[in-house]
């Protein structure tokens, strides 16, 4: 029998049969939507991101994956979407957040909250 030592990469994680990257996607992105590219084991290719994606949202790209250890196939390659926050404003980007704040309402913890009071 052939073993087999495979290291560890900074981008894939192997789940089973198939690997899972987490890409980092903008608040922009996420709200109007984008074709972004994403790493592939054969080099990248471009998905697109719906308009109202949520952080954690999964992608799946079918048969990029590695091969699978039962030899029939290959697994697929699953993108973890997640929004990333800017730690930090400009005084602009402030405004502009402050601004879209106050059109766009509601409160999404409202459910959750709901006969609390």
């Amino acid at each position: 029998y052939v073993v087999t030592h495979v290291t560890d990469s900074p981008i894939f994680r192997r789940k089973g049969d198939n690997l899972e990257v987490e890409v980092p996607i903008t608040i922009p992105e996420a709200i109007r939507g984008a074709t972004i590219e994403v790493p592939t084991l054969a080099g990248t290719k471009r998905i697109r991101v719906p308009s109202g994606t949520q952080h954690g949202t999964v992608q799946r790209l079918r048969g990029d994956g590695p091969p699978k250890l039962n030899g029939k196939g290959r697994g697929d390659i699953h993108y973890r979407l997640s929004i990333e926050v800017p730690s930090e404003l400009s005084k602009e980007q402030a405004e502009i957040v402050d601004e879209l704040a106050t059109v766009i309402d509601g409160n999404p913890r409202e459910r959750l909250l709901a006969g609390r009071k």
